[in-house]
């Protein structure tokens, strides 16, 4: 059985995801004692071909068609690269711009769809693993079918390694350009400055557990303390604490800094999606039995408001007084 990953980018660069997907589908496609092709729409298709060429990667199928994504083009592209390339499996990004074209793309391919999966284990029948009532419950889905459409979830899956060769060859499909409803103009970043927290080799980040806004103040001085840049959930960017490019999981940025420091903040699965592939994870939390402590490689159960001010001081700097 063939798989056929379709791989994603954004203004000029390919997203991590796409690496992951290759490690997903490769993975998957050992399992089925298949190939795995990949699909490469829109933008610099050679040079993301060139990029996405990792090993594991049987062959890359690209479209030539507009510089960023646009459903419409995805939509039509897709169907036709999954007939050329002999797929029995479509496996796609559990992303914004994966689940705008996912559900369209399985309709018209006739596929049974499942979205969201952490974890696949191909065989006889393939067993989707996904995560329910807010991550508390993990359910595994039998798919018995010949053929299917996945999405798997960002961070679930390291990244590609390795030089391939596999060929590259461009696919010439049928684009309808009347049916082509919208183009990208342009990007406005919600919220952007000068802090890109993808970049930071330390997080420390913020929860509703601090309560009140004035007193991010002393998160901020145990961020500037130890040399770290300030994240947080989603609940504090909703409240207008912290702009938008601060927030960390699911809705705002993946991150896989050195160390990831939860305060106040309880793990769930949205904002857990964006920070598990941290390589060391501290959580600061009241409650013994919140969802991050599973996560966590250390952990302090006690008041954030006793604790921070004490590594604060315990690191040099001097406790701001709330």
């Amino acid at each position: 059985m063939t798989v056929l990953a379709i791989t994603e980018h954004r203004r000029g660069e390919l997203r991590d995801v796409s690496y992951e997907v290759i490690t997903a589908g490769r993975e998957l496609a050992d399992e089925l004692g298949g190939e795995l092709h990949l699909g490469v729409i829109s933008g610099d298709v050679d040079a993301f071909a060139d990029d996405v060429n990792r090993d594991g990667v049987d062959a890359i199928h690209t479209v030539d068609h507009g510089e960023e994504f646009n459903h419409d083009v995805y939509a039509q592209a897709i169907p036709q690269l999954y007939e050329t390339s002999g797929a029995d499996v479509l496996l796609m990004p559990n992303t914004v711009n994966g689940l705008d074209y996912a559900p369209a793309v399985a309709d018209d391919l006739d596929l049974p769809l499942l979205t969201d999966a952490i974890a696949l284990d191909g065989g006889d029948v393939t067993e989707v693993t996904r995560e329910q009532y807010g991550g508390k419950v993990e359910t595994t889905f039998d798919v018995d079918a010949e053929a299917y459409a996945l999405t798997v979830r960002p961070a679930e899956w390291p990244r590609a390694e390795g030089d391939g060769d596999a060929p590259v060859g461009a696919v010439d499909v049928d684009i309808d350009e009347d049916a082509i409803g919208s183009e990208v103009t342009g990007f406005e970043e919600v919220g952007s400055g000068d802090v890109d927290i993808t970049e930071a080799d330390v997080l420390v980040s913020v929860g509703r557990g601090i309560e009140d806004e004035e007193n991010i103040v002393l998160i901020e001085e145990l961020a500037d303390t130890l040399g770290a840049t300030l994240s947080s959930s989603r609940p504090i960017v909703d409240n207008g604490w912290l702009p938008k490019n601060r927030q960390v999981g699911q809705s705002g940025k993946v991150v896989t800094p050195d160390v990831y420091i939860a305060i106040g903040i309880s793990g769930a699965v949205q904002h857990v999606a964006g920070m598990k592939g941290a390589d060391t994870i501290v959580a600061i939390n009241t409650d013994p039995s919140a969802p991050i402590y599973d996560l966590a490689d250390y952990g302090i159960v006690d008041d954030l408001f006793d604790v921070v001010p004490e590594l604060i001081e315990e690191f040099g700097g001097e406790a701001p007084n709330l």
